[in-house]
């Protein structure tokens, strides 16, 4: 690709000069509305028009779900995350399901505080399971909520995004806003609230029911989780995978699962979540059928077995009486 004066030159594969000269074309269409462009905004076009070469960038630019702390208007950026915001419009309980990096949890934190700043909500619940991802942290100083903020630090970061640190630290302080772990929310009653359940992956069956029957009137919950994420105990079962298998088909309930070309964040993401992908298909490949057990009774053959008969009496002794 070369520039000279206001035309751009570009040459390579019929494909790849196609879609450089759709970016392009859309980009400046973009831009001529007065809409900033960084390298970010390229990157991701070209991914975007790369899948759906059909989208229009000035559809989802128009389609902004709020202006952030720093004046940045937050809208979708794929079609799975166009379909993931509209889809709080159709339902009061939304499941965001997928690779990290797909914006499941940053689109539902600006969904819920558009919800409240136009009152069609009191409050913002935000909370998510206390769990460690595969390391033991051990005794942690201070006081109960000095022990939790560790693991609800992502949430607060998408929150502080949407709305600047004063504001927010009153909302929190005043009760509007609540971060807190999920094991709180047991014996609640949770009304006209919109509430957000991050690393839902991470719940028990019994947590994921217990949350999903908090939702009381005029409310409104997400549910987000990356199912390749899993850190409970091996052998127990992710309430987020029962819970997409018992809810699916009930109206009002929508499910969105974001595939990794829905990746927002550094290119590389979408790469590294690519190879650990195929490399998980790849030992599944190469896994050994489980032998089924072998049958020693047969093996024996008649007149083979050994075992005798003995009467389990107290003070009995083995094939014959007591002494």
């Amino acid at each position: 690709m070369s520039q000279r004066g206001a035309q751009v030159r570009v040459v390579g594969a019929e494909g790849a000069v196609e879609l450089a000269v759709r970016v392009l074309e859309q980009l400046y269409t973009l831009a001529s509305t007065g809409t900033p462009i960084t390298p970010v905004d390229v990157d991701q076009a070209a991914r975007l028009l790369r899948s759906e070469p059909g989208a229009r960038l000035l559809d989802y630019r128009s389609d902004v779900v709020i202006t952030g702390a720093r004046k940045r208007a937050i809208y979708p950026r794929t079609p799975r995350q166009k379909v993931y915001v509209h889809s709080f419009e159709e339902n009061d309980v939304v499941f965001g399901v997928g690779p990290a990096g797909t914006g499941k949890t940053y689109l539902a934190m600006a969904v819920a505080v558009a919800a409240l700043l136009k009152d069609e909500v009191r409050r913002i619940v935000l909370c998510r399971p206390a769990v460690e991802a595969g390391e033991k942290l051990g005794f942690l100083p201070g006081d109960l909520a000095e022990k939790v903020n560790p693991y609800l630090r992502p949430l607060y970061d998408a929150l502080y995004d949407m709305v600047d640190e004063e504001r927010a630290a009153r909302l929190i302080q005043k009760g509007v806003i609540e971060v807190a772990p999920l094991a709180f929310m047991r014996g609640r009653t949770l009304n006209n609230a919109f509430i957000i359940l991050d690393e839902a992956q991470n719940t028990t069956s019994e947590q994921m029911k217990m949350f999903l029957t908090r939702l009381g009137n005029d409310s409104r919950a997400a549910i987000t989780g990356d199912l390749s994420q899993v850190d409970l105990p091996h052998h127990t079962r992710s309430g987020l995978v029962e819970a997409l298998r018992i809810v699916e088909g009930i109206p009002g309930i929508g499910i969105i699962r974001f595939r990794d070309d829905d990746i927002v964040r550094h290119p590389l993401v979408g790469e590294i979540v690519r190879a650990y992908d195929r490399d998980a298909a790849r030992v599944e490949d190469v896994r050994p059928a489980a032998r089924p057990a072998p049958d020693w009774r047969a093996r024996r053959g008649p007149g083979r077995d050994r075992s005798r008969e003995f009467d389990p009496q107290p003070g009995g002794s083995e094939g014959g009486e007591s002494a």
